[in-house]
């Protein structure tokens, strides 16, 4: 019994030794930690409002608070391993051979962190971009450090991984400050071209959203099965394409018959032989 009670105390005693030893290494770690979180958590928001009310392109805004908020939080952690008396030689020895596992298995991971740094420095697109990718319409919402994010038409969150983006093709289509719109009209046969030359000079002339320079045009393209069809192009600023496309359809349409012009439709003669 005597044994037994002088073994409890030799624990009870290594337990009080290691509480004194490591105790006020663990409190004050905990302490950093708590402390050394919030300050992250308050410096990634102040970077973040510092650089909104830059001149700093607001791509980059994202992706710099993100890249602040890891190396901080990597520095906090090895601070505190520092405080409760982990060896760093051998901690970053292990990290080392840790990162080259992980780098293996997050190859696609890692190669997405590399086209998003791709992409924020040759900028093929920024915020507020209307893009074509990877099989996605739509505008750009942010641009992460593994993501990109767009905003189809009709409000889907379409999240796209930035290496596929920054290796395959892209189409962007408010990189220029012009766009040309096509059309394709067609007419039936028997109606006068002049007719709808002068419709089509009049419609254009009439919607000032349509530019003047570069010069519009209206050619014949086609002598189709049911339609005379002609092409039609005019240049407009990037944002007033898709409204001038519909409208132009609308208006040709409302107005053709004042213009002696016919919509015309698929139609077949049928010609029949009686036997003599």
């Amino acid at each position: 019994m005597s044994e037994n009670i002088t073994v409890v105390n030799d624990y009870l005693n290594k337990l009080i030794d290691f509480g004194f030893d490591y105790g006020p290494k663990l409190i004050g770690g905990l302490l950093v930690l708590i402390v050394g979180l919030w300050a992250t958590k308050f410096i990634t928001k102040w970077v973040g409002r510092s650089l909104a009310r830059t001149n700093i392109d607001q791509s980059l805004v994202p992706f710099l608070k993100s890249l602040t908020n890891i190396a901080l939080k990597v520095l906090v952690i090895i601070t505190v391993m520092g405080m409760i008396g982990i060896q760093m030689t051998s901690f970053i020895a292990i990290l080392g051979a840790a990162g080259l596992a992980v780098g293996m298995a997050l190859s696609g991971t890692l190669q997405n962190f590399a086209g998003g740094v791709i992409i924020l420095i040759f900028k093929p697109f920024k915020i507020g971009d209307y893009i074509e990718a990877q099989g996605f319409t739509g505008t750009v919402k942010e641009i992460g450090i593994f993501t990109t994010m767009l905003n189809t038409i009709d409000k889907k969150l379409v999240i796209i991984p930035n290496g596929p983006l920054s290796n395959g093709s892209l189409t962007n289509y408010s990189a220029e400050p012009l766009r040309r719109v096509d059309w394709k009209f067609g007419i039936a046969y028997g109606d006068r071209v002049e007719d709808f030359r002068r419709a089509m000079s009049e419609l254009i002339a009439e919607d000032t959203r349509i530019l003047p320079e570069p010069e519009s045009f209206v050619g014949l393209s086609e002598l189709g099965d049911s339609s005379v069809n002609f092409a039609v192009r005019v240049w407009v600023k990037s944002e007033d394409y898709w409204a001038v496309y519909f409208d132009m359809n609308e208006k040709f349409y409302s107005k053709a018959a004042s213009y002696n012009l016919n919509i015309p439709f698929p139609q077949m003669d049928v010609h029949l032989h009686g036997k003599q």
